[in-house]
């Protein structure tokens, strides 16, 4: 999902920091692709519930890491997300990458190819 211009958000000028991913905790630049997470997912009854900003390497991450049904029971902050050991990791190892660094990642759990 695309992120307004700062022009469109109240022309508050050049000069605001870019927003910061609430998973990884690095900046999300204007032209790095990025999307809306809604912390309680949509079919789990949170339509109109809180989202958080985030790079789309991590939102894909995150549902390649939980289904539907953990992120509503136990992963609907922020700070949960990041505590789980399988995010945890992947924070750690992406911070040290720029910002638009983009990478694979592998699809929801229950879905995966079996060989």
């Amino acid at each position: 999902m695309a992120r307004k211009t700062r022009d469109e958000d109240g022309g508050a000028g050049p000069d605001l920091p870019d927003p910061v991913c609430a998973l990884c905790l690095r900046p999300i630049p204007p032209d790095v692709p990025q999307s809306l997470h809604h912390l309680i997912p949509r079919l789990k009854g949170g339509r109109n519930g809180p989202t958080v900003l985030l790079h789309d390497i991590c939102h894909k991450e995150i549902h390649a890491t939980l289904k539907e049904s953990e992120l509503a029971r136990s992963y609907a902050t922020p700070e949960a997300l990041r505590a789980h050991p399988r995010l945890q990791k992947f924070a750690e190892w992406v911070a040290k990458r720029p910002p638009e660094f983009l990478s694979k990642v592998p699809g929801p759990p229950g879905r995966r190819r079996k060989d």
